[in-house]
């Protein structure tokens, strides 16, 4: 009788034991196939670029040709549209973008005393030349007395502007100001122009209500505007200066993905669509 009961208990126990490890087994290849799939996730997030980028040209090169050229390396690159120039900025540092791709670095040193940030460039791409565009009035030697202009309303922008205004004869800046003129720094204005500052962006809207309008490379294309009266100069001050930029936050310029997005971006191939496409409005600078 006592045998047989030792014979039931062992029994017992062995089943439990059998449950257990099924249980056991079963709670681990669970959890394994949990952490494969996160694994697996995370690998697909860490191979994924989000760029933020004015709309003309910047995303349009992105989407029409660094997109392909990145997926043929395994990457995928997502573009987030802006039409201003201060969100993109603000979501980069925020870790909403890996970069961005519409400004000049005059602008982005600006940008970061202003509001703190802490964006650099990782690579510089191409020069959107400024130029002034007919309103009410068709050419500079139209310009009556008091005369409207419209110029950009951000501090290196309207440095610039004016800069292509002093070029044409229009005024005279202070000698010293370069490329941080304000109208305060006009100290001879003949013919008594009116500076209107406006956002950069709705210049080409408000082209009609004034004589003429100075204004940026991609606002001008996106709105369609290809005849100007005057442009900034291939060799000028501005083509040195206001090249548009790779910006990433500091300390991450040569993180994997940011290199594999520059070597994208300064490509033949980019090189030859901006040629080809925007026929001297952008001009590639690598």
């Amino acid at each position: 009788m006592k045998k047989r009961i030792l014979a039931t208990l062992l029994t017992g126990v062995m089943a439990l034991s059998m449950l257990a490890g099924c249980g056991s087994s079963a709670e681990e290849t669970a959890a394994e196939s949990a952490d494969a799939q996160a694994t697996a996730e995370a690998t697909d997030e860490d191979k994924t670029i989000t760029v933020g980028a004015s709309i003309t040209p910047h995303a349009e090169i992105l989407n029409d040709v660094v997109k392909g050229l990145l997926e043929e390396e395994g990457w995928t690159l997502e573009v987030v549209e802006y039409n201003d120039y201060v969100l993109p900025n603000t979501a980069l540092e925020d870790g909403d973008l890996d970069a961005n791709f519409f400004q000049h670095y005059p602008y982005l040193e600006n940008f970061n005393e202003e509001n703190g940030t802490h964006i650099v460039s990782a690579a510089a791409v191409h020069f959107e030349p400024m130029a002034i565009y007919a309103g009410k009035t068709a050419s500079l030697d139209e310009l009556a007395d008091g005369a409207i202009v419209a110029v950009p309303n951000d501090t290196t922008n309207e440095a610039r502007a004016l800069l292509l205004l002093e070029a044409q004869g229009l005024i005279t800046l202070d000698e010293e100001a370069g490329v941080t003129a304000t109208v305060l720094d006009i100290v001879d204005n003949p013919l008594n122009l009116q500076i209107q500052e406006l956002e950069a962006a709705q210049i080409p809207q408000a082209i009609g209500d004034v004589d003429i309008a100075v204004i940026n490379g991609n606002y001008a294309v996106e709105a369609g505007l290809t005849e100007f009266i005057a442009q900034e100069a291939s060799d000028s001050l501005a083509a040195e200066t206001y090249a548009n930029i790779i910006a990433v936050r500091e300390g991450e310029e040569n993180s994997e993905k940011i290199q594999a997005l520059v070597n994208a971006v300064l490509s033949d191939e980019v090189r030859d669509y901006i040629n080809n496409t925007y026929e001297g409005a952008v001009v590639p600078v690598f």
